[in-house]
């Protein structure tokens, strides 16, 4: 029976959220204090090293991302770090977890970052229907500049870095990087075509390190105590500790930080108690409405982001939505596609007319047509052709709900 591996998490329910004095008393800072002793480009191996990858969904090695945006445009006299904040992926809670209970943490891996790129000013994009986290870390981050860790001349390293809070305005869409800039500068929320990445071009077309909250939550940790240290978690391609927000049909829902590599049997069963009713597991929605799912066959592979692509499934943000036997996937693969209709910008033709193409086709399964299965592959194509032609991840998603639905639970959507 596996239990918690609690490090991102570690000081959640014992410390103090509004307190700096017991973020520091528990060790808070320290990765900082070590940081400005380092060589830049020295954290940047030791994260790189440490195998780190972005927590956003993506998984892309957070060490490489750093890399490309600290050696992007040398001559350019200003690099920003901008924290992703905006959670909006439904059933994920996790970045919230953090920001409502130790916010100088990942306060803390903001500014390492900044200092690992060079970067003299920083953006935290928040979502703003979050208050309990944005009341958080506002109280953080001024009590970081009372203390010297923001401002000018941090901790006397000579190293000067400003941080600004932003809300989002309750867009699906500005979770995406680009879009997220877009917003950021004061323009409506559409994507931006891409190559240049953010590292190249980012807010205000200078080279930018966009990171999720989770991601930044281990930078101190890594860098206070070790790659070595943060490599004994985890497994060999996915080092490290992720947290899961496990809900629907579980006894315990709620939020778990377990090594990566773990089960999914295991985060039911051992962590969220099992089955809620009497009946038995039928699927699982793996990371959120553009996740995958899947059903008992999958129950025991493990949850790392190589492992679960190779079987056409994902990792994402972590979320995991329960169903049990008698739940109906067609309902929930149907309010996924509504929602991403809903949240379409309709820049794009792929997405703004491929959305309502999808959302009409799944009420057509229900209302009756002459070939359910035709109608079904057609859909799967079409999504296949969004997912190729569309400008951001939002027309890019619906094909692995979709996909996925397909492929297991065919009997749900053709009945």
């Amino acid at each position: 029976m596996i239990k918690e591996t609690r490090i991102t998490l570690k000081n959640v329910g014992k410390i103090n959220p509004e307190s700096i004095d017991d973020y520091i008393a528990a060790g808070g800072y320290a990765g900082l204090k070590k940081a400005l002793k380092m060589e830049p480009f020295s954290i940047i191996d030791e994260v790189l090293e440490a195998g780190l990858r972005g927590r956003g969904g993506a998984g892309f090695s957070t060490g490489t991302k750093k890399k490309f945006t600290s050696k992007s445009c040398l001559t350019c006299p200003q690099r920003y770090v901008v924290v992703n904040a905006d959670e909006g992926e439904p059933g994920t809670f996790k970045d919230r977890v953090i920001m409502e209970n130790d916010p100088h943490l990942y306060i803390e891996g903001t500014i390492i970052a900044a200092f690992s790129i060079n970067a003299t000013k920083g953006f935290i994009y928040l979502r703003g229907e979050y208050t309990g986290s944005i009341d958080k870390t506002r109280k953080a981050i001024a009590a970081a500049y009372e203390r010297g860790f923001l401002g000018k001349n941090i901790l006397d390293s000579g190293f000067d870095f400003d941080l600004e809070l932003k809300l989002g305005a309750g867009s699906y869409l500005c979770g995406e990087e680009l879009t997220m800039l877009e917003s950021l500068e004061g323009k409506r929320g559409h994507p931006r075509i891409k190559p240049p990445f953010p590292a190249e071009k980012g807010v205000f077309g200078a080279p930018t390190l966009v990171n999720n909250v989770e991601t930044l939550s281990n930078v101190p940790l890594i860098i206070a105590n070790g790659k070595d240290w943060y490599r004994q978690f985890g497994t060999e391609r996915s080092p490290g500790t992720k947290i899961f927000t496990i809900s629907g049909k579980v006894k315990n829902p709620g939020y778990y930080e377990v090594e990566m590599g773990v089960s999914l049997r295991e985060l039911i069963w051992d962590l969220a108690g099992g089955m809620s009713g009497d009946k038995p597991f039928k699927a699982a929605l793996l990371g959120g409405a553009a996740g995958t799912f899947v059903d008992a066959s999958m129950l025991d592979e493990r949850m790392t982001y190589d492992n679960l692509r190779e079987k056409g499934a994902t990792l994402g943000s972590g979320a995991v939505i329960v169903m049990e036997e008698g739940d109906s996937v067609y309902n929930i693969l149907h309010n996924c596609l509504r929602f991403f209709k809903h949240e379409s910008c309709g820049k794009c033709v792929p997405c703004r007319v491929g959305t309502s193409m999808l959302v009409k086709g799944t009420e057509k399964l229900r209302n009756g047509v002459p070939d359910k299965r035709a109608l079904l592959d057609q859909m799967v194509h079409e999504s296949e052709i969004m997912a190729a032609t569309s400008l951001c991840p939002l027309g890019q998603s619906p094909i692995l709900p979709l996909k996925s639905a397909a492929r297991y639970f065919a009997e749900d959507l053709l009945i």
